[in-house]
């Protein structure tokens, strides 16, 4: 994964676009300290892929409704 500055992203753009057609990942950095504020990856990986059960695959099933909410702290809480 590579990072650039805001500034280098925004020169590079097409260029950037280019290399995460071909899989390349990138962190856009913002401001003095360098802050990470975004990660630009291909589309594909970006598409969630389906959940496996892994020895349940087959016996178990799971469905999670369009309208399901939990915050990664609610669930990190739970």
């Amino acid at each position: 994964m590579k990072t650039l500055a805001v500034g280098d992203f925004k020169t590079h753009f097409s260029e950037v676009l280019n290399d995460v057609k071909h899989g390349e990942e990138f962190v856009v950095c913002y401001g003095r300290k360098k802050e990470k504020v975004a990660v630009l990856v291909p589309y594909e990986k970006y598409v969630k892929q389906p959940v496996t059960l892994g020895v349940l695959e087959g016996i178990a099933s799971y469905k999670i409704n369009d309208d399901f909410a939990m915050s990664d702290e609610d669930f990190l809480n739970s």
